[in-house]
């Protein structure tokens, strides 16, 4: 096992350096860098835009940009921010806990709602938890976030007035418990709501294949309640696929969500990177990019543990299948 591992992180290395590598060209194509996006005063004559975009270093040839960028990563600096002169690695950390508040929740909620609804309508197909669950799928795939986000704004805080509709804390609050939770329902009930259709169709998919199997059959047959055979037999052993489906939210828990944050003013990793790329924060975008691209590969790593460790079938010797 311990062979494996280190055979897949040393796989994995050439692909985060490709990813940083792609990002960090495609980000330089752009028509504008930071002094454009400055715009007016200092930056406003070719002078003065030369000069800023040399005391960022953005004079040099991009290849040596890269290198020199990715000297100071394997040091463990992920440089200062164009716009702030702050460290991208402070800025990052500032962000990642409101992030993970919020995706976290709202993949938690769709956790606990969505795998208890996928086995009720794979255990009783035809049924009103069958209907339920197909229609909040349907609701979950087609609604896009933005769309979800405008949805419950105009509902619950502009015709209700229930809940706020921007921000994580009101002003003078004190950042208390129930100040948080009050900011944060709308948000963590889009991400919800996005997240429950793959959770409910997967678990629903699994749970399905496994209830038609031949011990489950058997175990009805010995007089076992039917909730025995749903919940420790038949759940048990499709738990495997609904666990991936949960661990491929990794990345989107870590990285946030960019429209979500956005549309409901969250202060997380998903604001930050709209943020960065509409001033031209190369270094934060390349910081945003190491975070959540060390993410995807140890996610994609413990999805491959996982299969092995609850398939001893497949062994330790090559990829997943």
């Amino acid at each position: 096992m311990a062979n494996y591992v280190v055979k897949r992180i040393l796989g994995a290395l050439p692909v985060f350096f490709g990813i940083t590598l792609l990002v960090f060209f495609l980000m330089n194509m752009a028509p504008a860098t930071i002094a454009d996006a400055a715009g007016g005063g200092e930056a406003s004559s070719a002078a003065a835009r030369a000069a800023l975009e040399a005391n960022l270093g953005l004079d040099k040839p991009v290849p040596v940009r890269y290198l020199l960028w990715l000297r100071e990563l394997l040091q463990g600096d992920l440089g200062l921010s164009y716009r702030t002169g702050q460290p991208v690695l402070g800025m990052i950390a500032q962000r990642v806990v409101p992030s993970l508040i919020l995706t976290g929740t709202g993949v938690a909620a769709a956790v606990v709602i969505g795998i208890p609804l996928g086995v009720m309508a794979a255990w009783k197909p035809g049924s009103g938890w069958s209907r339920l669950a197909g229609g909040l799928t349907l609701f979950s795939y087609s609604a896009p976030g933005f769309f979800l986000c405008v949805l419950l704004i105009y509902v619950f805080s502009v015709k209700l007035g229930w809940l706020p509709a921007a921000g994580m804390y009101s002003s003078g609050s004190g950042g208390s418990l129930g100040d948080l939770a009050y900011h944060l329902f709308l948000p963590a009930a889009v991400v919800c709501l996005s997240s429950l259709g793959n959770l409910v169709r997967q678990t629903a998919s699994a749970c399905g294949e496994v209830l038609g199997e031949d011990y489950i059959r058997t175990a009805r047959a010995k007089g076992l309640p039917e909730w025995a055979v749903v919940w420790k037999h038949g759940f048990r052993t499709a738990l495997l696929p609904v666990v991936t489906t949960v661990l491929n939210h990794i990345p989107h828990i870590i990285g946030g969500s960019l429209v979500v944050e956005r549309i409901f003013g969250w202060p997380g990793m998903g604001s930050l990177l709209f943020t960065s790329v509409s001033s031209r924060d190369y270094t934060v975008i390349m910081g945003i990019t190491v975070v959540i691209a060390l993410t995807v590969l140890v996610t994609g790593i413990l999805m491959d543990l996982v299969y092995r460790l609850a398939d001893p079938g497949v062994g330790w010797g090559g990829e997943a299948s």
